[in-house]
């Protein structure tokens, strides 16, 4: 191996971004943090790296199998690295903003580190932007956070749109006891025969809700027919009222259901949901109900290299190269409020304008007398 690939190698999982790339995932940042922000959500800035007891106690502990940790030199106690920026945002809510009035809502961006990536997502660092309302267990609550997720992407020009919903806690509210060995699993994967086999005296009505699944409304119907148990009909119910204030709010919205739908959703207690968009195969978002230290809470957290992924890639720039000494500081920041981004040259070398233009990556450069020249016409 060269010394320059040897240089450039990264580990597996981590990338640079490069440009235009890194200025149009700015940019989109930027514009669903106002999105956010514009409907009450304020920002949040939580460390990179935490005491592990505070990262991963409580609902933490579901991350801790993705989370690095290292010894703080300082204190001798041991640090994570976040792997997830939620449960950091409940930390905060609960302790610092825990005096401030609820319904409390928070938004925030930066990035995640894990262990390892999994087949679906093999990226080890990526971003989060997001939003969680802390201090209200509704479906109203759920449903805002679902309805400002979606249309903040739509406004960005993501097509198509759709939530997956789910209610990771079904089978336990269904499940007398501890779930038998593989039960979960075959929950998730859709294994009916399995279902059948490990379900027991309830494998027919935990076979009716993996048979439960697809468009929102039949579905509901079908989880209506059920005869459940008190608390798993009461969710159920909540369900139906949030997939209610969705169409209202929001009818062009796609809406499926996968009432046992369980992965990835380990600290979640009540509706949780999936976003994805039609022409894209990945996820760009998941979230729902869990609990912030006793405080009902509902969020949802965007992963960023998929959301821009999805997304057209960066618009074209006009770039504009300014052979030294041909206009003024003056003249060159009236041009960049025109929507130009300028090149300056640094020295009178007499090299050929239009070439230098060419070779900077600028389509047009300036001449003396401050006139604009398409490189191409020169």
């Amino acid at each position: 191996m060269t010394e320059f690939a040897d240089r450039a190698l990264l580990p597996a999982g981590l990338r640079d971004l490069l440009p235009p790339y890194a200025a149009h995932e700015a940019d989109m940042v930027g514009r669903l943090m106002a999105a956010f922000g514009a409907e009450g959500y304020e920002r949040v800035k939580p460390p990179l790296i935490e005491f592990e007891e505070s990262l991963l106690t409580g609902s933490g502990a579901a991350t801790a199998p993705h989370t690095f940790r290292v010894m703080d030199p300082v204190s001798q106690r041991m640090m994570g690295v976040r792997a997830d920026m939620t449960l950091q945002v409940a930390r905060i809510a609960t302790t610092r903003l825990a005096n401030v009035p609820r319904p409390l809502r928070l938004s925030y961006a930066g990035e995640v580190l894990r262990v390892k990536g999994s087949q679906l997502r093999p990226e080890r660092q990526f971003g989060q932007a997001g939003i969680e309302l802390i201090g209200s267990d509704t479906a109203e609550a759920d449903a805002e956070v679902i309805i400002l997720a979606a249309q903040a992407l739509m406004d960005l020009g993501m097509q198509g749109v759709s939530v997956d919903l789910s209610l990771p806690t079904l089978g336990g509210l269904i499940v007398d006891g501890p779930f038998p060995e593989g039960l979960r699993d075959a929950l998730d994967r859709k294994d009916a025969a399995g279902v059948a086999a490990l379900g027991g005296s309830v494998s027919g009505l935990l076979g009716t809700l993996v048979a439960a699944v697809g468009p929102a409304e039949p579905a509901l119907a079908q989880l209506g027919a059920l005869d459940l148990p008190p608390l798993a009909a009461q969710l159920c119910r909540r369900l139906a009222k949030v997939v209610a204030l969705l169409r209202e709010a929001a009818p062009g919205l796609i809406l499926t259901i996968d009432p046992v739908e369980n992965r990835g959703f380990e600290y979640h207690t009540g509706i949780a949901f999936t976003i994805f968009a039609r022409h894209w195969s990945g996820e760009l978002g998941r979230g729902g109900c869990y609990q912030a230290q006793g405080e009902s809470a509902t969020g949802v957290t965007l992963f960023m290299d998929t959301v821009l992924d999805a997304l057209a890639g960066p618009a074209a720039v006009r770039r504009l190269f300014i052979p030294a000494g041909v206009i003024n500081r003056a003249q060159a920041a009236k041009l960049r409020q025109e929507g130009w981004v300028t090149v300056a040259g640094l020295a009178k070398d007499g090299a050929d304008p239009a070439a230098e233009a060419r070779r900077l990556g600028c389509d047009h450069f300036v001449i003396d007398g401050g006139r604009v020249v398409p490189v191409d016409q020169s």
